[in-house]
């Protein structure tokens, strides 16, 4: 499918293609919608197969931005950006600071952040070039345990639908991936009395969750096929496909990883074995939620945590909505986000 096509089957404003061949920097810039606002939405450096997949992951990730900032009533629209790492060693200061030229240009529609494979340092280098940077030291700061805050809201959410009762005491829980958002989630998890089996491809950050959260260590191979209440996607996505769902043997679906879903109709597969799925952008808002509430909205932080703890609620409407309309909570999260960047208003 050609890039004009994918953006008009996602819904897009525009993707810009950068290169800055001095240096070797490619990257990718995604502007989904700007119906409700700037588009906001973090820089993801990694090493891809191809350019296609590049773009692909832009695209998708840019619109779960829109879709994520919609639901969270923010008035952000969603862009997403990628840098093409390769293997080797590259000036990486020298990369970021050409990406936030392209940033630079775009005059203001499009606002970064962290993702995966960069970090709070990386902003600042991207900051000596572009005045269009969220989440710095020096604002709202590192998202990943207002992230994981979220994700563990959404899940009490899952499991009241569930079985009846949100608290997470003596539940399984299942994470595939312990890096920033996942390490916190197992935090939260143990505090509420839940046993957690954790899985990543870095032993030390295993380590680190069974030494800190009491996890259980799992092949990042098997992770997903354990026996389990809750699964929790913690790492990239399109976790979930047609050889991952029937190996699942848990209740309930709740992560804080992107894109969860390799295609749409993976959200009827879960449903079609008993699976409660809470959309991954549903769940994971609580970092951009914690920022735009901080940086765009300018309330106390008392008021953004409370912001981050109704993920709470907007998980149980979604899924409540979806009970009622006989569908899976994947299209009615996106019929939801749809109305609201239809109608310009964030709620």
């Amino acid at each position: 499918m050609s890039i004009f096509a994918q953006m008009e089957t996602l819904g897009h404003e525009q993707v810009v293609l950068c290169s800055d061949p001095s240096i070797g920097y490619r990257g990718i810039i995604a502007v989904h919608s700007t119906a409700l606002g700037t588009a906001v939405g973090g820089t993801r450096w990694w090493t891809y197969s191809n350019e296609a997949e590049a773009i692909t992951d832009a695209l998708r990730l840019s619109r779960g931005m829109s879709f994520k900032n919609a639901l969270a009533r923010l008035p952000l629209g969603g862009g997403k950006s990628v840098i093409l790492g390769r293997p080797g060693a590259v000036d990486r200061p020298a990369w970021l600071r050409a990406h936030g030229r392209f940033i630079e240009r775009l005059g203001g529609i499009y606002i970064t952040a962290e993702d995966v494979g960069t970090s709070l340092a990386d902003m600042e280098f991207i900051a000596e070039t572009t005045r269009f940077v969220a989440g710095r030291s020096s604002t709202s700061g590192d998202p990943s345990p207002h992230t994981a805050r979220g994700v563990y809201r959404a899940m009490q959410a899952g499991a009241r639908v569930k079985w009846g009762s949100d608290d997470l005491k003596g539940k399984t829980v299942a994470v595939q991936g312990c890096g920033n958002d996942g390490f916190h989630l197992a935090v939260e998890l143990a505090r509420a009395g839940a046993r957690i089996i954790a899985a990543d491809i870095d032993p030390a950050r295993v380590a680190r969750a069974a030494r800190e959260c009491g996890a259980v260590e799992a092949s990042i191979h098997s992770i997903h096929s354990v026996e389990a209440d809750i699964f929790a996607p913690c790492a990239l996505g399109a976790i979930l496909h047609d050889q991952s769902i029937p190996e699942l043997k848990v209740g309930v679906v709740c992560g804080g990883a992107n894109n969860q879903l390799l295609e749409p109709r993976h959200g009827q597969a879960l449903a079609d074995r008993g699976i409660l799925y809470v959309p991954d952008y549903v769940a994971n808002a609580g970092g951009v939620t914690f920022g735009g509430s901080i940086e765009v909205l300018k309330l106390t932080r008392d008021a953004t945590l409370k912001r981050v703890d109704e993920i709470y609620d907007t998980a149980l409407m979604v899924l409540t909505r979806a009970a009622a309309d006989g569908i899976p909570p994947s299209e009615a999260a996106d019929r939801l986000a749809e109305e609201r960047i239809r109608s310009g208003r964030p709620g």
